[in-house]
């Protein structure tokens, strides 16, 4: 019974970390989306950065910024 009791608990704490790793990397495609419509080249380095990234709210402000700068490089400022 405890041992149920803690699979179960182990099932819904791997299901909650999939679907927040799958929103970061919904946010993270995203934001390469807007910057290759921006017309700008992401180079390797900085698509890894992007994708790597799993902190939600460092996408959220990578994505606001997205809109607005010049450069790549102004991304990560």
């Amino acid at each position: 019974r405890g041992e149920a009791r803690g699979e179960a608990r182990g099932e819904a704490r791997g299901e909650a970390r999939g679907k927040a790793e799958g929103k970061a990397e919904g946010k993270a495609l995203s934001l390469l989306t807007v910057l290759s419509a921006r017309g700008f080249d992401v180079t390797e380095h900085h698509r890894d950065t992007i994708l790597s990234c799993t902190e939600d709210n460092q996408l959220d402000q990578w994505l606001r910024r997205a809109v607005a700068i010049d450069s790549v490089e102004q991304l990560f400022d």
